[in-house]
């Protein structure tokens, strides 16, 4: 078994689901679930098809971000997962209509830091061990970086 790191390329500002699931289905369901949560939304998907012709399956509303998906989809190559490349919208808003797929296994991450993918290959594929989600903790809030983290959810929306 050989283990590699694969780097999520995406613009700074793109959010992004990782997740597993288990069945071609995946493509046109977590499409289906990303457009119920929210109409409009501007978004590209790949999946990693494990048997049959094996291909990197695609979706979308958003050109580029499915191109996007697509390219890191087969950098990833591993089976069964799929990523969601989203703009102008958030994970949280996806989560549980994506969570909710029959077909989706488990979700890796959520999240608009860099992402790197840590990948165990072996002769037979690829799988996914896990991902390093950003940078590590500097320290431990304080009162200042609590009041602004209460403000900051309160201007954006996510808190009255």
């Amino acid at each position: 078994m050989e283990l590699k790191i694969v780097n999520i390329e995406k613009p700074e500002e793109i959010n992004m689901i990782l997740g597993q699931s288990h069945f071609i289905k995946t493509v046109e369901d977590v499409h289906e679930a990303m457009v119920t949560a929210v109409p409009g939304a501007r978004f590209g998907l790949a999946f990693c098809e494990s048997s049959g012709a094996c291909l990197v399956r695609a979706s979308g509303t958003d050109e580029e971000l499915v191109e996007l998906a697509k390219k890191n989809a087969l950098a990833l190559s591993a089976g069964h997962c799929f990523i969601v490349l989203m703009r102008d919208t958030y994970p949280i808003n996806f989560l549980n209509a994506i969570k909710s797929v029959p077909e989706v296994c488990r979700i890796f991450c959520a999240t608009a830091n860099p992402v790197e993918v840590v990948i165990a290959e072996t002769e037979q594929g690829r799988g996914i061990l896990g991902v390093i989600d950003g940078l590590r903790p500097k320290g431990i809030e304080g009162e200042e970086d609590i009041a602004w983290r209460k403000d900051f959810l309160r201007m954006i929306g996510y808190k009255l």
